[in-house]
């Protein structure tokens, strides 16, 4: 069935003046069909008014770890209901990751994940979240399986991912992590630097060794001092690091993001790296085998009160970080083809002619009125 939605705002189409308020684009068979501006419009199966909304592409979060009481963790059935609430948020396609856990059960998870990627499209594969960290800066990851990268663990992770694995975090300063980044970049897997008590000396180090991310910057880091500039720094001076953020306004203060968008805009990918109670109650919960309590909103380790992942979802972060000064834009670039480059998937997070046709309709109030996934109202 062909849809036809006009009246908006067209964002992520190179050939479309982004302020222009009377675009369209028709999708049909899966596919961005056609786009314009006024005129005459194609006919449709279905025509939606747009109201002066805004049409983007659809939200890719390439860090999350659940949704609505669930783990992605914890299973299929438990992907495929966190994967239904951000959907509804307008993330159309995501990354799963997974938590520190033994070599053992990461791989059994990874394998999951990969069987999941086979029937479902719009899961991109696994985000390995550990073992390799910091216990410096373990934030809610468990002490006790934290572990330097070794050959055998590292082709053993891969080797369950079957080519799934798009992206894992580590700490560049452990032992083995040089050999590691480049094992993992040969593998076409994007490696973060996270989780780390790394000066900006070994994070050059890392990025030179293949690492193109920055696992949510900022956060699980030494910070900036303007005698020690540290891991933000070195991202932010080297045009091949994008840096994920979490604008829930807890992890980063809004005008901390302001700033990293005004220095690398087009290097920005905003993530959730939200846990089970996003969308949820406040109340208890386990990441990773550790106790977490929410309050007002924010999870933070009953043991210690670490930050523990957040409640965020895509369409609330696009609404903090405009709030804050960042163009419209901009700020759905950082949604959508920013982090779908991270990943090595420059065909997502684009409503260009011919591009798959994810897409979200946003109100005035940048809320979200409908999804498409390939076209298929979601």
């Amino acid at each position: 069935m062909s849809t036809l939605v006009h009246s908006v705002r067209l964002l992520g189409a190179a050939s479309i003046d982004p302020a222009a308020r009377d675009s369209w684009a028709l999708f049909d068979e899966g596919r961005v069909a056609a786009i314009g501006t006024g005129g005459d419009l194609p006919p449709a199966d279905e025509t939606i008014d747009g109201a002066g909304g805004c049409l983007v592409p659809g939200f890719i979060d390439i860090h999350g770890h659940g949704a609505a009481g669930a783990s992605f963790d914890d299973g299929p059935d438990a992907v495929r209901l966190g994967r239904a609430l951000h959907r509804a948020h307008g993330t159309t396609r995501a990354v799963l990751s997974l938590v520190t856990a033994s070599v053992d059960d990461l791989a059994v998870r990874a394998a999951m994940v990969a069987d999941l990627c086979e029937s479902d499209d719009t899961i991109l594969g696994s985000h390995l979240e550990g073992p390799f960290l910091d216990a410096g800066h373990k934030g809610a990851h468990t002490e006790s399986l934290l572990r330097a990268p070794d050959a055998a663990s590292v082709d053993r992770l891969l080797e369950a991912g079957r080519g799934t694995i798009r992206q894992v975090t580590l700490a560049p300063e452990l032992p083995g992590a040089d050999a590691a980044i480049r094992r993992f970049v040969g593998a076409g897997v994007a490696v973060a630097v996270g989780h780390t008590d790394a000066d900006a000396a070994t994070a050059h180090r890392a990025f030179d060794a293949g690492a193109t991310l920055l696992t949510h910057a900022f956060n699980a880091m030494p910070g900036i001092h303007h005698r020690a500039p540290g891991p933000v720094i070195a991202a932010l001076r080297d045009d091949r690091v994008i840096l994920e953020i979490i604008a829930d306004g807890v992890h980063v203060d809004l005008d901390v993001i302001a700033t990293v968008f005004a220095v690398a805009g087009g290097r920005v990918a905003l993530i959730t790296d939200a846990m089970a109670a996003a969308g949820a109650s406040d109340g208890h919960y386990s990441l990773g085998g550790l106790a977490v309590q929410v309050v007002d909103g924010v999870a933070r380790l009953e043991d210690g009160g670490a930050i523990a992942g957040s409640t965020l979802t895509q369409d609330e972060a696009l609404r903090r970080v405009v709030a804050a000064g960042i163009a419209l834009p901009v700020a759905v670039t950082a949604l959508t083809s920013t982090p779908a480059r991270a990943i090595g998937r420059p065909d997502l997070g684009t409503l260009g002619l011919g591009s798959i046709a994810d897409a979200v309709l946003l109100d005035t109030e940048l809320r979200v009125q409908r999804v498409w996934v390939a076209g298929r109202s979601a």
